[in-house]
């Protein structure tokens, strides 16, 4: 779908099904994409939470919450998202 693929601003969510236990085929279609600004983890399961946090190709991923941050912390994104975190060697 097109809303999957684009970086679009403002309150959208895009919700897809998916395989039960396909974590890695999931990671493949949300890593597909040629954005990587901001993602988010909704799960029980906290070691799922963080290998998936881990292999998702986005600036920030939020787990079980989303657009809750710290104006203090990096901020960035992959790809054609930004330039990169803030002081990162791509940004300086």
């Amino acid at each position: 779908m097109y809303i999957a693929q684009e970086e679009s601003f403002g309150p959208v969510m895009v919700i897809s099904k998916f395989k039960n236990g396909d974590v890695d085929g999931v990671l493949r279609r949300a890593n597909t994409t040629e954005y990587g600004l901001a993602s988010g983890v909704f799960t029980k399961d906290i070691s799922k939470a963080l290998y998936i946090s881990e292999k998702l190709e986005a600036g920030t991923v939020f787990i079980n919450t989303y657009n809750k941050t710290d104006v203090a912390a990096p901020f960035g994104g992959f790809k054609q998202s930004g330039f990169g975190k803030d002081l990162g060697k791509f940004s300086l």
